[in-house]
């Protein structure tokens, strides 16, 4: 190797010769020859390779030492801001029973769970002590709606704090919609609330996993994904001023699930969905313990279904019908754009505590969402009763979460695709009795690189790539 030429890079042998990287995120597949010249310096200068490299600054230069640091900043500014996303928890309390339930639900009838006002006024106060000049507050539960009052309240409440304090704020709800109304779904439009459900396919499935004793929950939720389709239209051909209402939506997969993953894709289709991510169970909450047998499934299972859905999707797409895979589009808006996308899970450090915060119905604070469904203070970083933001944010386990999650302290340092990955210390915690796992023995290693094979592999092929690269123009 000629160290004078080639700058810091990552590699790995694949089946077309090469690939390396480098920690903007920048990459070049090159065959044994080309490989073999680069490493040992003998790239021709006025070859098109050669461009390409030292552009990607994969060639030491020292006269744009400083595009490169300013290239690095901008790719990593994530670091800097302070969380951005404030997910309110205003009660555990569900009129759903899904089989994978990862929030510990409680009763419909069960009290003491529900966020009480004052409570909700600290959340509101605390959120708005952060320094991030992006904020999203994002209502979950159990089912939200369950406490309605309380998440009207916090609506108002921040937007007024958000005219004193000039933040750029955000709204989103995750419900279910089984208790939506037209007078609620009036007002959230009104107030620039966005909405996000679960759809876990056609209504067989979609039911099997998340039954609601009282009623069809397909069918509930299709219904209202049918209404605000209906608006959107109504609101986009009329030009209205007011908000045109987008909703999105989740799957969570099961083992039934897993089994055609293209009858997903197409059920989202039906809906009126470009974009789905087959996520795989966080084995969080239900999911991890006994209903893990009846639902769960290998890292090698996920994989090969969510191959053969990439390979579906991938089709739809030369067919001219622009359709995303979520999951693989944040790799590749890692891998095409300046940029990181922002995805919490895959950044280094992760973004538990400086990324994201959770706040649960009795006022706790914890590092992460995931960190809050365990239901014990291993991860819990104040109340808002009792502190100003500061103190919740100069807590010891936030720099635990930063030492456990930056890649550089694990095996990862040295894989090359460590730029576009991310460690999640909670879910190592929950599956591995540590935050400081063997990693490569980890499903997340498993999968994440899985799918980053299959993605550069795909690559090579000038068709598919153009596609890739639609999808980081159009998302």
């Amino acid at each position: 190797m000629n160290k004078t030429t080639p700058a810091f890079f990552r590699f790995a042998k694949n089946k077309g010769g090469y690939l390396i990287t480098n920690d903007l995120g920048r990459f070049a597949q090159l065959s044994g020859r080309e490989f073999s010249d680069f490493v040992g310096g003998k790239v021709d200068k006025k070859s098109d390779l050669y461009t390409q490299l030292a552009g990607d600054f994969f060639i030491k230069d020292d006269s744009r030492l400083s595009d490169e640091a300013a290239t690095y900043r901008h790719r990593y500014r994530y670091l800097l801001e302070g969380p951005t996303l404030h997910i309110v928890v205003v009660t555990l309390r569900c009129n759903y029973k899904c089989v994978y339930c990862q929030a510990n639900r409680r009763d419909t009838g069960t009290a003491g769970y529900d966020m009480t006002r004052a409570t909700a006024r600290n959340v509101v106060d605390r959120i708005f002590e952060s320094p991030g000049k992006n904020i999203t507050i994002e209502f979950q539960g159990g089912e939200p709606l369950l406490n309605w009052p309380v998440v009207k309240f916090i609506i108002e409440y921040a937007q007024k704090k958000d005219k004193e304090r000039a933040k750029n704020l955000k709204l989103t709800m995750v419900t279910n919609l089984s208790l939506m109304t037209g007078k609620i779904y009036d007002f959230l439009l009104a107030n620039n609330v966005s909405l996000c459900t679960s759809l876990d396919g056609p209504r067989e499935v979609h039911n099997r996993n998340r039954p609601w004793p009282r009623g069809d929950s397909y069918k509930a939720t299709t219904g209202w994904i049918r209404k605000m389709r209906a608006e959107e239209a109504k609101r986009g051909a009329t030009k209205n001023k007011g908000n045109v209402h987008k909703i999105s939506a989740l799957v969570t997969i099961t083992k039934r699930s897993l089994q055609d993953l293209t009858a997903l894709v197409d059920e989202y289709r039906t809906y009126g969905f470009r974009q789905i991510h087959l996520r795989r169970l966080s084995y969080l909450g239900l999911s991890g313990g006994t209903a893990r047998d009846v639902i769960g499934y290998t890292a090698e299972e996920f994989i090969r279904a969510w191959k053969k859905a990439m390979d579906y999707i991938i089709q739809l797409n030369r067919d001219g019908n622009i359709f995303v895979e979520r999951g693989a589009l944040i790799f590749l808006q890692k891998m095409l754009r300046t940029a990181d996308p922002g995805y919490l899970d895959l950044r280094s450090p992760c973004g538990a505590g400086v990324g994201q915060l959770a706040y649960n119905y009795n006022g706790k604070v914890y590092v992460c969402d995931e960190a809050r469904t365990l239901e014990d203070d291993t991860f819990l970083l104040g109340d808002v009763t009792t502190g100003d933001y500061r103190k919740i944010a100069e807590s010891p386990k936030i720099k635990t979460m930063l030492l456990s999650s930056t890649l550089e302290n694990f095996a990862c340092d040295e894989c090359v695709y460590k730029p576009y990955c991310g460690i999640c210390p909670v879910l190592n915690y929950l599956q591995h009795g540590t935050i400081f796992p063997q990693i490569r023995c980890t499903d997340n290693c498993k999968i994440n690189s899985a799918m980053l094979d299959y993605l550069f592999e795909k690559m090579r092929d000038r068709d598919i790539a153009a596609v890739f690269r639609m999808w980081t123009r159009v998302s």
